[in-house]
């Protein structure tokens, strides 16, 4: 069996790299997780096809499909009569990863602002530092949470 889905290969090694980086996978993941993107129609993938198109042991893709399930970056389902489980991108992962990214800038918001008051500098220079990047963090909170419910 070859792969199902029509890809092409730079944009896949691009995306591929591109999302491990920005998700921290490790290289399996990564891939598997890319060559869901190009299932457009979602029909889902199954565990073979992984094994099969990756040339990787059933165990590796096991683990790294458990991964991705884990993360929340993909959805399993089984389809009527058949025992095989099929893999799809997760659809609303763009909510979860923003969100985090939210919680994560309101964090360093927070942490900032505690370390400016123990800090308790009185150079102009520096406290008008910190604000505009205070004020970078907040437009960019502001901007994420008015557009995410737009997506």
């Amino acid at each position: 069996m070859n792969s199902t889905l029509k890809i092409d290969q730079e944009l896949f090694c691009e995306m591929m790299k591109f999302y491990g980086e920005t998700l921290n996978l490790p290289p399996l993941s990564a891939k598997i997780y890319t060559y869901l993107i190009f299932d457009f129609e979602k029909k889902g993938i199954c565990f073979e096809e992984f094994v099969e198109v990756f040339s990787a042991s059933k165990s590796s893709v096991s683990s790294n499909l458990n991964l991705l399930l884990n993360a929340d970056l993909i959805l399993d389902f089984n389809k009527f009569n058949e025992r095989k489980r099929f893999f799809t991108i997760n659809e609303n992962y763009i909510q979860v990863r923003f969100t985090t990214i939210i919680s994560r800038l309101k964090k360093e918001v927070a942490i900032l602002d505690k370390l400016n008051a123990y800090r308790n500098c009185s150079e102009e220079h520096h406290i008008q530092r910190f604000e505009n990047y205070k004020s970078l963090l907040n437009k960019n909170i502001q901007n994420i949470e008015e557009t995410l419910p737009k997506i």
